[in-house]
Parts: C-alpha cells; structure tokens; sequence
C-alpha cells in the first residue's frame, strides 16, 4: 500500500529531526529512503551515501554495508561530493550544540 505525499514528506521530516537528534536509526533509514526512492522519493545515490556515511560513523554496521553496496554503483566525484555533505553535516550540529 503507499502512503500519500502529504505522509511521506511527514515520515522524512521525523526522520530528519530524529537524525539530528542523534538517532542511528534515522539515519540508516534516510539512506535506505534516498537509495531505493521509497515514499516517492527520487533514487539520489549521493544523498543515500551521505546517510549511510553518517550512520557508519556512528557504529552502524548496515550503513557500513550498504555504503559500501552503493559506492560500486557511483563515480570518485559523487562520492567526494557525498562526503562533502556528510561533513557540511556533522559541521552544522556541532554549531547547533554549541550555543
């Protein structure tokens, strides 16, 4: 059954704030959304490394994994860039903490 666009773009904004409150989970599940396009989402292998990325550095073994699964599938430059936002990432958090 899918979900409406009004409740995926629900489901993606929660994950979104339960990453950025830390949570390993949302984060490999926000790379599973961007890799295989679920909830309506366009495939965008940058944006699911950037996640999974993000999840692996945080100890998570399946974002390990399907970091690497994916990362056959993308060239040196998209990687780089994929990089690139994880750190752009993990930067704005730490401005966020710090106040």
């Amino acid at each position: 059954m899918a979900i409406s666009e009004k409740a995926a773009d629900f489901l993606l904004r929660s994950r979104l704030a339960d990453a950025e409150g830390g949570d390993v989970d949302a984060l490999f599940e926000l790379g599973v959304t961007y890799s295989t396009g679920r909830g309506g989402r366009s495939v965008d292998l940058i944006e699911a490394h950037k996640w999974f990325n993000l999840a692996a550095l945080n100890g998570c073994t399946r974002g390990q994994q399907c970091r690497a699964e994916i990362s056959v599938e993308m060239t040196a430059r998209e990687i780089a860039e994929a990089q690139k936002q994880a750190r752009a990432w993990l930067g704005m958090g730490q401005q966020r903490y710090a106040a």
